[in-house]
């Protein structure tokens, strides 16, 4: 990569291992795969596959997100115990398939995915991937703070196959996959915008299939309904005047019956709005072109019209107040 094009894009990395002398190319993609994301294991149980091996990464920092177009011959990847013990930074993973198909193994399960399928995985705990073929995948790491889905629930979703043709997950895939032209030609860049939307949709599907997985057998119609609950509070998140009322009043329900969707989810509709505020305004925070914006004009356009309130209630959920965590943030 020139010079130039490493200031306009910081934080790109490009290897292709069709650079260096065949009986290099695997020890080279190994060792790329694994400075781009956590300890992992490869190999090739064919030594002619690894004696030619082709392959290639390119990755690029979204945000809080690591963003990487993987391809390569025939190969196993795995993370063992071993290797979460030297290094487990705690992030998830969500593979894409783009090219060919794998096979993403945790917990039991196995999720076979064709081009426009998509899985999640979690790298505290073990887990391999198998290429059968030659492949092509995108894929996308992050810290699970990011998400709004604990652990403990996200743990019921892992290894499991999203269609990049139905439902949310297909909506999800698509905007995927249109990250990866720009990856490959370099002209994916680094805003926070294009992070929150790949976050925000990923959870969209994640929820939705997480409702499918607690409530076997439950009813479609509900969960339908408290998608779009969740949507129209997102897009009214600004709203300081937004109330319980108003919302159950939007979706031709009583605010009991909206309370009780809620309590589904050990939560109240209170709570997960104030939650999904303050996760709003700690994007913002660590958002380097928010820098000029006043930490208080942060809190009031996500509907925290009390500075002082607004301070406590980011301490009370983040464990250091709004300043503290600017200040942090931005020397990263």
């Amino acid at each position: 990569m020139g010079d130039r094009e490493r200031e306009e894009n910081p934080g790109r990395v490009v290897l292709d291992c069709g650079d260096v002398a065949s009986a290099e190319r695997f020890d080279m993609w190994t060792d790329a795969v694994n400075r781009s994301f956590v300890p992992l294991r490869a190999w090739s149980a064919d030594p002619a596959t690894r004696a030619g091996f082709a392959g290639k990464l390119v990755a690029q920092e979204l945000g809080p997100l690591s963003v990487s177009s993987v391809s390569g011959s025939p190969v196993r990847v795995s993370r063992t115990r071993s290797e979460i013990a030297r290094d487990d930074p705690g992030h998830i993973k969500l593979g894409v398939q783009l090219q060919g198909r794998s096979v993403i193994s945790q917990d039991g399960r196995d999720a076979i995915l064709l081009p426009g399928d998509f899985a999640v995985y979690d790298t505290t705990r073990p887990y391999s991937v198998d290429f059968d073929d030659s492949f092509r995948m995108l894929v996308v790491m992050f810290p699970l703070e990011t998400l709004r889905i604990d652990r403990a629930r996200l743990r019921a979703l892992t290894a499991s196959r999203f269609s990049g043709h139905e439902g949310v997950s297909a909506i999800a895939s698509s905007l995927l996959r249109a990250f990866d032209s720009a990856l490959e030609d370099g002209t994916l860049r680094n805003r926070m915008p294009l992070s929150d939307a790949v976050l925000d949709m990923l959870t969209a599907a994640l929820g939705e299939r997480l409702e499918l997985v607690l409530d076997s057998g439950g009813d479609a119609d509900r969960r339908a309904l408290l998608t779009r609950i969740e949507m129209y509070i997102a897009a009214h998140l600004g709203d300081a005047e937004l109330t319980v009322a108003q919302i159950a009043a939007a979706h031709h329900v009583s605010v009991r019956y909206l309370q009780k969707l809620f309590e589904g989810r050990n939560d109240t509709v209170s709570s997960w709005i104030r939650h999904r505020r303050l996760d709003a305004t700690r994007r913002d925070l660590s958002n380097p072109t928010q820098v000029g914006q006043q930490i208080a004009s942060i809190g009031a356009r996500w509907g925290f019209t009390d500075a002082t309130a607004f301070s406590r209630a980011f301490r009370t959920r983040f464990g250091v107040t709004p300043s503290e965590y600017r200040a942090e943030a931005l020397q990263h």
